[in-house]
């Protein structure tokens, strides 16, 4: 592996002005105005994986935005790892806060800031990069086979029937995945747990039309004020979530894990400092690093209704809209608490407004074992790489496909991510560090060297 990152290290102006260039395609799969931009970074990253020596690389349709397919097979003796990842990008919405515009890369402070960065096509370049080093150095020691989505960040809804039709294609040993984080550039640490997700629209209507205030306020529900109160009755005093059955399905971590959680480095003081918050809030009996992985949520991602443009409209709106999303752990089933959450919102409606509720999409929360050799190479790679042992660590994010993963292909999923916490994802000024970059590009061959290794045992 000496050669392997000899050519890493020789190459690493030119990998970085690559993903600049592949950063710049605004590829927005939530937005239509952007299908154009989703099939341009598919091809976009179709067409390095031939340049870097891939084969049967392929653009395949599916009922919304691509997948890219692309393998290379060096022997019938050699474990095959499948990689997955995401071109697609987060709205970047709203624009005002970001600091550089999200599509025009700037290298600041050791860092790239754009869109997209760290979620997820840096570290998608991560795995290009490292197999174009493997490949050029004759030292890829595993099969492999890729897929990248466009349709991960909103909720991979086209994937499972991806998988369904192409199971023999895909067939593989273990799934590889870089999109989650480490907990800092000097701890690192491979995630052994996901989220799963629900998530909702909801309609709030009052009268058929915008009405005047003034003439008829007092007299007519607010479909706004309602919204807002059936919100805030979602969460009890202590922060559970008031949903019959929300919890009835929820794993009981043991104590003995919840110690181990918490010996992980964090400081309160200085999580506060960063968000610029002066107190925290949460689910009572439970820490901060456990309220964001072991604990299921509920929050409004956006509300909204009526007049929201410059100046004043006395208006009192017809209708009243919000997005929730449910972040559930094991072993809460998604299409579950969408129905129990569904029928809840109804029942506490008043008479005098209407509810309608929309699933937009889903995923199941999942775990991955730490006694595999799969997960035994990912942490061998990170202490080559790092020069220390990587912790266990469960992440409050959500990947829908890994639980897909396992039920489709019967395979598991190794959580080998290189991003910060503090990387904002999903945020105005989204950036990712170049340390991680180029960290991540380096500990990938020692993970096909070691799941190698240790596969001829």
């Amino acid at each position: 592996m000496e050669t392997v990152q000899t050519y890493i290290k020789a190459n690493q102006k030119r990998f970085l002005d690559e993903l600049i260039e592949f950063l710049r395609i605004p590829s927005i799969s939530a937005d239509t105005k952007y299908q154009g931009d989703v099939l341009k970074a598919a091809t976009w990253l179709s067409t390095e994986l031939k340049r870097i020596g891939m084969d049967g690389v392929e653009i395949i349709p599916t009922k919304g935005h691509p997948v890219v397919f692309a393998e290379k097979k060096v022997s019938e003796h050699v474990p095959t790892i499948l990689v997955y990842g995401h071109y697609d990008v987060q709205p970047v919405d709203p624009l005002n806060l970001w600091n550089s515009p999200p599509f025009e890369p700037v290298v600041k402070d050791e860092k790239i800031w754009a869109r997209g960065s760290c979620d997820d096509k840096g570290q998608v370049y991560m795995h290009v990069k490292a197999l174009e080093a493997m490949i050029a150095e004759g030292q890829l020691t595993c099969n492999v086979k890729v897929i990248f989505e466009g349709e991960e960040e909103v909720g991979s809804v086209n994937l499972g029937d991806f998988l369904e039709a192409n199971k023999k294609k895909l067939s593989a040993d273990v799934v590889l995945v870089s999109d989650t984080s480490i907990i800092a550039n000097d701890v690192p640490s491979i995630t052994t747990g996901l989220r799963g997700l629900s998530y909702v629209e909801v309609e709030v209507t009052g009268p058929n039309k915008d009405l005047h205030s003034g003439v008829y306020g007092g007299a007519v529900a607010n479909p706004c004020n309602v919204l807002c109160t059936m919100i805030a009755g979602m969460h009890d005093e202590n922060r559970h979530i008031t949903i019959p059955g929300f919890y009835e399905d929820v794993d009981v971590v043991p104590d003995a894990e919840r110690r181990m959680m918490n010996m992980a480095p964090f400081n309160e003081e200085d999580y506060k400092q960063a968000l610029n918050v002066n107190a925290l809030l949460g689910e009572k009996g439970y820490t901060t690093l456990e309220r964001t992985s072991i604990r299921p949520t509920l929050d409004v991602n956006g509300i909204w209704g009526g007049y929201i443009g410059e100046g004043a409209k006395t208006v009192l709106p017809s209708k009243a809209f919000a997005k929730i999303s449910m972040r559930l752990v094991p072993h809460q089933d998604s299409d579950k608490i969408t129905e129990l959450f569904s029928n809840y919102f109804k029942s506490v409606a008043p008479p005098y407004v209407q509810v309608k509720v929309t699933a937009l999409h889903g995923g199941q929360p999942a775990v991955t074992p730490t006694d595999t050799i799969e997960y035994k190479a990912a942490s061998a790679a990170m202490k080559k790489s790092f020069g220390k042992e990587p912790l266990p660590q469960r992440s409050g994010g959500s990947i829908p496909i890994v639980a897909l993963f396992e039920s489709i292909l019967g395979i598991k999923t190794v959580l080998l991510g290189f991003g910060l916490d503090s990387d904002d994802i999903h945020s105005p000024n989204e950036h990712f560090g170049l340390f991680n970059f180029y960290k991540g590009i380096a500990t990938i061959p020692y993970y096909y060297m070691f799941y190698a290794e240790m596969n001829k045992k």
